[in-house]
């Protein structure tokens, strides 16, 4: 147990790339709390995706202990944070843990879009923010226009701003004391009623839940009896302890610490991120506030590739939703791929991450179908409104009134040589400009109001290649605003495939029909038969490609002769093709699917 004046809970926040995860490298190296030879980059990113990637998904918790020049020992509690808008869920939930943020600039880049919304976030929880230029190291840093940049951005002192360099280690030391001192200690009592917030949690195979918490009030150790408020379920603490890289066991956590509980808990739905854990025989009155409800933006279906695999999908989701609070799923069904889950994520990336996670970690084959964003529809019959985001729920066209999409208010932070080609590129996306400000002789921010169903494929990447990675982009969304809505439907020798058929805005449904067939004829495989692959709204076809059967030489044996005899070998062919296609079935394989769902960047470009 520590005395909890000379406890310091604080995360780093930054905007992607500013070097979050090395400097969180550089304080456990300074702490000592693992081997010299065991060293690496990226020491709290411990899921291979990450590594490979290179980014931040998860945020992760660590307790360091720093000797102070006053002599004392203070306990470091350090959460490192995702970068990425997707992922802006794991950075609400960490700074709910702590009382203060390292606000990390980059000094080659400056203040970006991230850096402004994650520290909103920050003062939302009325945390001591630290502002923080990092890589100093760089030959391209530029300190006096990063410190310009906090203040009259950000609104901080940016003469107070410490220069470190994460890859370096510089200026490590007076970030500590500046922890020391700046970061107030937390508030609460060990004696009084214990409160404390579940802040994330992972499944051990062989020990059950382990549960990440923040002590807000009293204490909890092994033995104890402790009750989840949420559904009053109640456990028996096992082991506590604190977060070193590793689980390092303790005799108990009390106020103001972040570590772990594991109480055996078997039945994954009675965790839950957010919920309040508190004593069974002297329970607390009110929960913590928890954390606000995840609104997810993009709709995708999971189907396991084999049918007899559902029930270990489900249980997969299970343990990857207790690891992954933002992740919302319900039970599906498909007429082509049988059951499955209904999943909302909040973007792109998180949907490609809980994809591979699902690949890696639990050993899932499994397909997903093409994106959608939830749709208002307004039926004339009825005059009800009903949201849709699965194309399968898409009523009659006859019986819709009018039909709404949801739009996002996109915030892009560019040098000045960019702005006409940025500018294109979000007028394609059916983006309108409602914003241009000049933050310096540089940079300027563009803001767009834009349909989220534009942003979702391909926008990101375009932008990044467009400015060559020097423009930023954050969005929230902002309301919602009539759209022209047609359901594409995509047809395999006249038999619709529901897990392919998609939402689409009608003008551009033509281009997106097209592309659908000649993605899908290209990872088809050839039959004996041929195979139409059709894109229709309704009862029109809008495209068409062909994958041409396999053809038999059966003339080989034929040298010379009569005419007719080759051509009654020809049409007996024939004959056994239409019968072949007519009882011939043709199977999508995963690559089929998956080629759907890849934007074609040199068609876009043309």
């Amino acid at each position: 147990m520590h005395d909890i004046a000379r406890i310091r809970n604080f995360c780093i926040i930054a905007h992607i790339d500013h070097g979050k995860s090395t400097l969180a490298d550089r304080f456990i190296e300074r702490a000592r709390i693992v081997d010299e030879r065991k060293l690496q980059a990226q020491m709290l990113d411990n899921m291979d995706i990450e590594r490979e990637r290179g980014i931040t998904i998860k945020s992760q918790a660590v307790t360091l202990s720093y000797t102070a020049k006053d002599g004392l020992e203070y306990i470091l509690n350090l959460v490192d944070t995702p970068g990425h808008v997707d992922f802006s869920y794991e950075v609400s939930r960490a700074i709910s843990s702590c009382e203060g943020a390292i606000l990390l600039v980059d000094a080659t880049q400056g203040v970006e879009a991230q850096t402004l919304s994650n520290m909103y976030m920050a003062l939302e929880h009325d945390l001591e923010i630290i502002p923080v230029i990092n890589k100093l190291d760089m030959p391209a840093a530029n300190i006096p226009d990063a410190r310009h940049q906090i203040s009259h951005d950000l609104g901080l002192d940016g003469d107070t701003a410490l220069c470190v360099s994460g890859k370096m280690g510089l200026g490590i030391d007076e970030l500590f004391e500046a922890i020391v001192e700046r970061v107030p200690a937390p508030s609460g009592s060990k004696d009084a009623v214990l409160r404390a917030l579940t802040f994330d949690s992972h499944y051990d195979p062989y020990r059950g839940v382990v549960v990440h918490m923040r002590l807000f009030d009293g204490r909890i150790e092994p033995g104890m009896k402790i009750r989840f408020m949420y559904n009053d379920s109640e456990y028996e603490v096992e082991e506590t302890g604190h977060f070193k890289l590793r689980l390092a066991p303790s005799d108990s956590l009390s106020a103001g610490e972040v570590g772990y509980i594991i109480a055996g808990i078997k039945t994954v739905s009675d965790v839950r991120v957010g919920d309040t854990v508190t004593g069974a025989s002297n329970p607390a009155t009110e929960p913590l506030p928890g954390f606000r409800e995840v609104k997810p933006v993009v709709y995708s279906s999971i189907y396991p590739m084999d049918t007899a695999d559902y029930d270990e999908l489900k249980v997969a989701m299970e343990k990857l939703k207790l690891n992954d609070a933002s992740l919302i799923y319900e039970k599906d069904s498909s007429a082509a791929l049988g059951f499955g889950f209904r999943c909302g994520f909040l973007g792109m990336l998180h949907l490609e991450v809980v994809q591979e996670r699902l690949e890696r970690e639990y050993g899932q084959a499994i397909i997903m179908t093409a994106p959608s964003v939830r749709y208002r529809l307004r039926l004339a019959r009825r005059s009800e409104e009903v949201t849709i985001d699965n194309p399968a729920d898409y009523p009659d066209p006859s019986q819709i009134e009018s039909a709404e999409e949801p739009y996002i208010k996109a915030q892009i932070i560019t040098p000045l040589a960019y702005i006409g080609n940025l500018i294109t590129l979000c007028v394609n996306k059916r983006g309108v400009q409602t914003g241009f400000v000049h933050l310096d002789e540089k940079r300027v921010e563009l803001t767009f109001e834009m349909p989220l169903a534009e942003v979702l494929f391909d926008f990101y990447d375009k932008l990044k290649s467009t400015s060559r990675g020097y423009a930023s982009f954050d969005y929230e969304i902002s309301t919602y605003k009539p759209t022209d809505l047609a359901k594409l439907d995509i047809l395999i020798n006249s038999k619709p495939v529901d897990a392919l058929a998609q939402l689409v805005y009608r003008p551009s449904a033509t281009d997106r029909g097209r592309r659908v067939c000649e993605r899908l004829q290209g990872s088809m495989d050839r039959q004996q038969f041929k195979i139409a692959i059709q894109a229709a709204i309704g009862g029109t076809i809008v495209a068409r490609e062909t994958v041409n059967p396999l053809r038999k030489d059966v003339l080989a044996k034929c040298y010379g002769g009569d005419i007719t005899r080759k051509r009654k070998l020809l049409e007996k062919q024939k004959e056994g093709k239409k019968r072949m296609k007519m009882v011939g079935d043709v199977e999508l394989t995963q690559e089929s699917f998956m080629a759907v769902l890849r934007e074609n960047e040199d068609e876009d470009r043309r």
